[in-house]
């Protein structure tokens, strides 16, 4: 069965001390449930058209486990503490088998 993965991309920032907040809640969340974080922090370099933003993935076993962790409840509590506090583009892919 192929991995899944969560992919954020951090657009903006807006309250710092609230994602510091959102991290405390998410982080354990995701690895209670299996998650392991591949990568998370500032680009060293960008190419073509990408952009400097805070990228954080996360491996999960397969796509269903993706799903349930980020409609759970735990991983929810800390989204509503994130709030408005970031914008950010997420999605969760199926890695390749």
């Amino acid at each position: 069965m192929p991995k899944a993965y969560w992919v954020s991309c951090y657009r903006s920032i807006r309250d710092p001390e609230r994602l510091a907040e959102y991290a405390k809640l998410a982080g354990p969340a995701i690895q209670a449930a299996g998650g392991r974080f591949l990568a998370r922090g500032m680009p060293d370099k960008v190419y073509e058209q990408g952009l400097m933003q805070r990228t954080v993935i996360v491996e999960f076993d397969s796509l269903a486990t993706a799903h349930k962790v980020h409609d759970g409840p735990a991983y929810q509590e800390a989204l509503r503490v994130l709030g408005e506090a970031a914008e950010r583009d997420f999605r969760i892919i199926e890695g390749v088998a």
